[in-house]
């Protein structure tokens, strides 16, 4: 796994890339979002389309960063979930705690509703 973070129309929005399944990479991102969240920057949306797989520790990482943002006020929206990503997403039931959108653009003109 590996990401890039870019601020796009009005929120930081993070492309996960490969597989997503914590360990090291998971680390480094929990620390660019705790960077972002004391640079008051708390709208992201994670772009999931270059997501291949993603095991549970993947989903926990997600998990995560949604905790760590709403709790400073801000929220984690996703995405483009491949097919894959999307059952996953279903079966598990994170479809209803995560927001999720078909574009990028999409997910992060809602924040300008929210």
């Amino acid at each position: 796994m590996n990401f890039s973070v870019n601020e796009v129309y009005n929120a930081v929005v993070i492309t996960l890339k490969g597989n997503i399944m914590g360990g090291p990479m998971g680390a480094k991102l929990h620390d660019t979002l705790n960077g972002l969240k004391e640079q008051g920057k708390l709208n992201v949306v994670v772009d999931l389309a270059k997501v291949k797989f993603m095991n549970s520790s993947g989903l926990g990482m997600l998990i995560s960063a949604m905790t760590t943002m709403r709790n400073a006020g801000g929220d984690v929206r996703l995405a483009n979930p491949a097919a894959k990503i999307r059952s996953l997403l279903v079966v598990t039931k994170l479809v209803t705690v995560f927001e999720h959108f078909e574009s990028v653009q999409e997910a992060a003109e809602s924040y300008k509703t929210s």
